[in-house]
């Protein structure tokens, strides 16, 4: 028997979890017709094969139809969902995986333009500013029909075989009623007094617990502190503890820190890069130590020394490790084999939550098969026959690329023009808040090496470099530079710099800047923190209605944070035309997408993102000596078979091309690619 904390079996009433780890409740948003089908089964089953005691899914299943889904959530209040979830625990228990599901009804946390347009309910009148939805003040026939959904969906839940259920009682309906910031209703659930404020969460407990019998397990996942002045305090977060373990009806407690009703708010309940790890883990431990309840918690527990920490130093009882198992779904096994440098890490990009929270499916940043792992591996098979390959350019898509080839057994050699692996991430990795970017080649770097995979740095690989290789097959993986054309112009623009060359520290930045941003991903915002904290005034103009769209909600957050108390300013549907020299300044002409209005405005600097532009030379001289001239068949791709296209009988080997090398795009899409054609090469 293994003496690792993490690895101990917990008794959790009548259920033993083989180990203390878990994915807590999250919702990748896989559902297809509101029921968790194939992809979702097929999601929760690979991190159950890969060791995880208990899986938490959902978050949340919808219990009612007036809480229709934001995030594609699972649809508890059909019957249709029994067999489907039967499917996902039968699916889960083969591999000694417990389940549960979260269930809710999100209350305010959602818009009435969704599922049958009925209009949200809450304890308040005021909307959730994350969702900009004004709900119906609840009535008493609203209270008493969502308890019975939650009978009822809990009923349903344990009919397919669930272990148990947790209910989501932060940011939805049930914590609407008990904060005191958003309960504005008189009488036996009004704002009055704690035991008000509390009944409803303790009624639907109640209710609950009538229909699945005291044998099936519940607990709640709840806000102990909302942190936020007039909020729930730590100290009525404990009462509240108490109290729920004086019901006798919960099984465990599941506990959070924080409010959810805005980006920020969310963002320091669910920490993102650059933030504090496990913020509120002493926190929990405070709860589990006032209620000796089994206690569970998850935020920002990305490793497993601190997973380790957390059961060692009796402060949890499971510990949730969830986007970092949407980063390697076989921690476990790993921990089990002796093998935690193996583990791909989880940076924190957060990529997966902000899709979600833009109403598109989770991904993680630098695991492309998590999400399809109907399609894609997580562990990569051997080739029939070795081939030699080769690579040029050793950013996310050459090293994925790497190492997947590798993996296949095949010899592997990579061409880098600069010092060091990485490419557009090692400038990403600039701002010390998102340095752990770097990761995602660091674990690339030491699963090549541990392949014997040959790489060549400083070394601008030209056609006679690789053709002298004899090779089987050749990646271009050169990635793209700064473009710096203006939009449909054919020209590049005129004194212009580059957030590259702000970031890398090639251009200091001058006093009084333009930042123009027809990219809106992370460049522009990192060049604009990087010039307003050399203290230049900075205005950050984009022709789009909102400004940086692609770095989306909660990882926008820490660069609001880091520029609101600068003198930056943000200028939305304003296009640039062109830049002319005025002496010591520039001028520029702006424009805008909506009418012939342009202006003319001064600056020292301008500054462009723009994307890049394929780095593609190589790649065009290469094709006329492959056999496929470059060609790549797209249903063979899909499909996950191999290339088998033949232009030129003459030809040498196969080319291909990926990553930005191909068009500007960004690290997921980059490492996309390179899984999903080098795994069948």
């Amino acid at each position: 028997m293994s003496r690792d904390p993490l690895l101990q079996p917990y008794q959790l009433k009548h259920l033993t979890l083989k180990n203390r780890i878990m994915t807590t409740s999250h919702e990748p948003a896989y559902p297809e017709d509101g029921m968790p089908k194939d992809r979702y089964r097929a999601y929760h089953e690979e991190r159950a094969k890969g060791g995880v005691a208990l899986a938490m899914t959902a978050g949340s299943a919808v219990v009612s139809k007036d809480s229709p889904p934001s995030f594609n959530n699972i649809l508890a209040y059909k019957d249709e969902v029994v067999p489907w979830i039967q499917n996902l625990t039968d699916a889960c228990h083969a591999h000694g995986c417990a389940v549960m599901i979260q269930l809710t009804h999100l209350g305010r946390r959602t818009g009435w333009s969704k599922g049958d347009w009925l209009p949200s309910v809450s304890s308040s009148r005021h909307r959730e500013p994350a969702h900009r939805a004004f709900p119906k003040l609840i009535e008493d026939w609203d209270i008493e029909r969502i308890i019975t959904d939650f009978a009822d969906a809990a009923e349903r839940m344990k009919a397919g075989g669930m272990d148990g259920i947790e209910l989501e009682v932060y940011g939805h309906l049930l914590d609407q009623f008990w904060s005191p910031l958003t309960n504005e209703l008189d009488g036996p659930y009004g704002a009055e007094t704690l035991d008000s404020r509390m009944r409803l969460p303790l009624d639907v407990l109640a209710a609950i617990r009538k229909r699945v019998g005291d044998g099936f397990i519940v607990g709640f996942r709840y806000t102990a502190d909302e942190a936020h002045k007039g909020g729930i305090t730590a100290e009525e977060g404990i009462e509240i503890s108490r109290r729920l373990k004086a019901t006798g009806q919960l099984d465990f407690l599941n506990v959070i820190r924080g409010r959810i009703h805005t980006d920020s708010a969310l963002t320091d309940v669910i920490p993102v890069q650059g933030m504090a790890s496990a913020p509120h883990l002493d926190f929990a431990g405070e709860v589990r130590k006032a209620t000796g309840m089994p206690t569970f918690h998850a935020a920002r527990i990305p490793d497993v020394a601190t997973a380790r920490h957390a059961v060692a130093a009796g402060l949890l009882d499971m510990v949730g490790m969830t986007r970092a198992h949407m980063a390697d779904p076989h921690i476990v096994n790993k921990i089990m084999a002796g093998r935690e440098d193996d583990i791909r890490p989880c940076v924190g990009a957060t990529y997966c939550l902000d899709r979600i929270y833009q109403a598109a499916d989770a991904l993680c940043i630098h695991n492309a098969a998590t999400g399809r792992e109907r399609t894609m591996p997580h562990a990569i098979s051997p080739a029939e026959t070795p081939r030699r390959i080769v690579i040029v350019g050793a950013g996310p898509a050459g090293l994925e690329a790497a190492r997947v080839a590798a993996e296949r057994g095949h010899e592997v050699v990579v061409f880098e023009a600069q010092p060091d692996p990485g490419g557009q991430l090692r400038l990403a990795a600039q701002s010390p808040r998102r340095r752990e970017m770097l990761s995602i080649i660091d674990w690339r770097m030491s699963q090549c090496a541990a392949h014997n995979v040959t790489f060549h740095f400083s070394t601008w690989a030209e056609t006679g470099d690789v053709v002298a290789l004899n090779p089987d097959i050749v990646l271009i993986a050169t990635g793209g530079l700064p473009n710096t054309e203006l939009f449909e112009t054919g020209k590049e623009a005129d004194h212009v710099t580059t957030t590259w060359d702000l970031i890398a520290g090639d251009q200091k930045p001058a006093n009084n800047i333009l930042i123009y941003d027809e990219s809106g991903d992370h460049p522009a915002l990192q060049a604009a923190e990087i010039a307003a904290n050399a203290g230049a005034r900075v205005e950050v103009m984009t022709p789009d209605r909102v400004f940086a769209p692609d770095i989306m909600a909660m990882n926008l957050v820490p660069y609001m944070r880091a520029l609101q108390d600068k003198d930056v300013t943000f200028t939305v549907t304003r296009r640039l035309l062109g830049v002319e020299r005025s002496g010591n300044t520039l001028t520029a002409t702006i424009g805008t997408d909506y009418s012939d209005h342009t202006y003319r405005a001064e600056y020292d600097q301008v500054v462009v993102n723009y994307g890049t532009l394929p780095m593609d030379d190589l790649y065009h001289e290469l094709r006329p000596r492959s056999t496929n001239l470059g060609e790549v068949d797209h249903d063979a791709l899909i499909a996950g078979n191999s290339q088998t296209v033949c232009r030129n009988a003459d030809g040498a080997f196969k080319l291909f091309r990926i990553g930005d090398a191909v068009s500007a795009r960004n690290t997921h899409a980059a490492i996309y690619d390179a899984l999903r054609l080098v795994k069948d090469l």
